[in-house]
């Protein structure tokens, strides 16, 4: 079957749309999966089609940034449980994100709650849990485990989140 791997999910709450598309390709090698903060691919939705406009405001600004979801300035992360020095960090070293990634459906061959999962939920990041999360931990497959961080505790608190991720893969 060959060797099992372990995928993270993180960044912008985008980064679980591809790497839930990779882990549910990847089926059953797959030692382990863990979802940081982020959203989730549903077969067929684009990650902004659920947002209360449809993703009109985001698909106008990535219409007038050549392509792009334009960088967010440095308050965009206040109250986020990071440093000064961590958000100048973040902002100084992000670029724009391809724009086409959040307006293209998600593919997905199978569900999701047959993947072995961990969803960490960062408390200070304010969002409840989806339904689709809130969901998918009802499964015999996904855990939960919740930060007392903001969005980015590969950040604020990598240590943790590391030891998260080797409990997760088994290690």
């Amino acid at each position: 079957m060959g060797r099992r791997s372990a995928v993270s999910a993180r960044s912008r709450r985008y980064a679980g749309i591809p790497v839930g598309q990779a882990a549910e390709r990847i089926g059953d090698r797959l030692a382990a999966v863990v979802f940081v903060d982020s959203s989730l691919p549903a077969d067929g939705e684009s990650f902004v089609a659920a947002w209360p406009d449809g993703g009109a405001m985001v698909k106008a600004s990535i219409a007038e940034n050549g392509g792009f979801w334009p960088l967010v300035p440095a308050t965009h992360y206040a109250g986020e449980g990071l440093t000064d020095e961590q958000i100048a960090r973040i902002v100084d070293s992000s670029t724009p994100h391809p724009g086409a990634t959040l307006t293209e459906p998600a593919v997905l061959a199978g569900p999701l709650d047959e993947l072995p999962a961990t969803y960490i939920h960062c408390l200070l990041a304010g969002a409840e849990l989806s339904d689709e999360v809130a969901k998918l931990l009802a499964s015999n497959q996904w855990c939960l485990v919740e930060m007392e961080t903001g969005h980015w505790p590969m950040f604020s608190q990598p240590r943790e989140l590391a030891q998260i991720f080797l409990e997760a893969a088994g290690k």
